[in-house]
C-alpha cells in the first residue's frame, strides 16, 4: 500500500463519518416533519366542525337580531302612538278642565266677596317687590 492509497482510504473514512454525523440531524428533522404533518391534520379535523358550529351560531344570531329589530320597530310605533294619544288627551281634556277651574274660581270669588283692593296689582299680592320698570315715568335717571 502506497501513501496515496492510505491517504485516500483515510479521506474515505473521514467522509463516511461526516455523512453519518450529518444523517442523524436529517433523520431527526424528518421525524419533526412527520409530527408537524400529524398535528396539522389533527388541527384541520378539529377546525372544520368548529367552523360549521360558528356558522350555525352566526345564522341563529342573525335571525334573533331580525326578531329584535321587529320588536324595536313595534315599540317605537307604540311609543309614538302613546305620545300622540297623550297630546290628544291633554288638548281635549286639559283645556276644558283649566277653563272649568278658572270659572269655578271666579264664581267662588264672586260669592265670597273676595276682591282685590283698589290699585293693587296681582304681583303685589303674591309677594313681588315694588320695582319700577326702567324707562317708566317718575323714575329718577342719573
Amino acid at each position: 500500500m502506497t501513501g496515496g492509497e492510505i491517504a485516500g482510504l483515510l479521506a474515505a473514512g473521514v467522509f463516511a463519518v461526516l455523512v453519518l454525523l450529518l444523517a442523524v440531524p436529517i433523520l431527526k428533522l424528518g421525524k419533526v416533519f412527520d409530527e408537524l404533518r400529524l398535528t396539522i391534520r389533527s388541527l384541520n379535523n378539529e377546525t372544520v366542525p368548529l367552523i360549521d358550529e360558528v356558522t350555525r351560531t352566526v345564522s341563529t344570531t342573525n335571525s334573533q337580531l331580525e326578531k329584535v329589530d321587529g320588536i324595536t320597530t313595534n315599540v317605537s310605533d307604540a311609543s309614538a302612538n302613546v305620545s300622540a294619544l297623550s297630546s290628544l288627551v291633554a288638548s281635549t281634556v286639559g283645556q276644558p278642565l283649566i277653563k272649568v277651574a278658572a270659572f269655578s274660581h271666579g264664581v267662588r270669588r264672586a260669592f265670597t266677596g273676595d276682591t282685590a283692593p283698589e290699585g293693587s296689582h296681582r304681583a303685589d299680592r303674591f309677594g313681588a317687590a315694588d320695582e319700577q320698570v326702567p324707562g317708566t315715568p317718575g323714575e329718577d335717571r342719573p
